[in-house]
This record gives C-alpha cells, structure tokens and sequence, in this order.
C-alpha cells in the first residue's frame, strides 16, 4: 500500500502536494482570493474543445470567500434540515469553492444530470486536469450527493488517474483519507 505524504502548511492540508478540503480538513478564514490561473487556463483549453462539438460549458460558481460561503449555508438551513443541507452544501472553511479550485459548470441543481453537457465533461473533463468530485454513488465517502457539475482542478496527472477508465475515484480514496 502506496503512503502518502501529509503536511499542513499556514492551516492547509496538503497530500502529495495537493491541497485537501473536505468535510475534515478546512481552510482558514483568510484563504483564497480567487480562482486559480492554472485553473483558469486549463477552463479555457476545456471549454474550446467542447465547443469543437457544440458543446457550451460556462462556470456559474467558482471560487467562493468564507464569508459567502457562509451566507450560502446559512440561507439554506432556513429552508432545510441541517442534515439534509450538510449533503449538498458545504460548511464555511469546508467548501472546494474557497480553494480557488473548484467550480461549478453550467447549473447546479439535478437538472444538469443527463444532460449532454454533464455527459461530455464526464467523459473528457480530466484530460484538461479537472475531477468529478462527487461521483455518482460515492456520497458515503465523500458525505456530499452526486454533484455532476461541480469540477475540482487537480492537474492532468491525478486527475487521469482519478478518471479510473471512467470509474471515477474521489480524493479520499485515492489518499485514503
């Protein structure tokens, strides 16, 4: 069995250098200014092949201040359980958002489920360095439902190896975290 290497540098995790934000492991307040150019970059380069077959992908949600997510979060435990809200929204200092690395494409409700957008970035989103991050059938582990349009950039390589020939693998069972 493959160890990994875990730090925590200025209140972040990282494993084999990638940053780790969960329901366990947050961020600090302060983090995150903003999407991340290589994730910017990498966005672009996706989006342009999509279109090569009339394929339309926007971000509609990307990177996401503590303090907003906050107010995300909160505004959803007016209208649903904390338990149900827990499966789809993330606590402040929780959220992928924050890292900069996150975003969500085209919509982010189960509308986007089956569609030919949602189809196409399953099946292509991790040769521009982009993961599912919450596989369908995976909401045990990872302790959100299956969001198929939320994207976390994690670079060509992981993201490949994630991919798993179709059979998407989360972060953390991949880090076994």
């Amino acid at each position: 069995m493959k160890k990994f290497n875990k730090e925590i540098i200025n209140g972040v995790t990282f494993v084999d250098g990638y940053l780790i934000v969960n329901k366990q492991y947050s961020l600090p307040k302060n983090y995150g200014n903003g999407l991340t150019e290589e994730l910017q970059v990498a966005f672009f380069n996706m989006q342009n092949a999509a279109l090569k077959e009339n394929i339309e992908l926007k971000i509609i949600s990307g990177f996401r201040s503590y303090e907003h997510q906050k107010e995300v979060y909160e505004s959803y435990l007016k209208i649903d359980s904390k338990e149900s809200v827990d499966t789809y929204s993330a606590k402040p200092g929780h959220s992928e958002h924050q890292s900069g690395l996150a975003i969500d494409i085209n919509k982010d409700d189960d509308s986007f489920i089956d569609t030919k957008e949602a189809r196409w970035l399953d099946n292509n989103a991790y040769k521009y360095g982009f993961i599912l991050r919450y596989p369908e059938g995976k909401s045990e582990i990872t302790g959100y439902k299956y969001e198929p349009w939320h994207y976390r950039y994690v670079g060509k390589y992981l993201a490949k190896k994630l991919y798993n020939n179709g059979d998407w693998e989360t972060i953390e069972e991949y880090f076994k975290i």
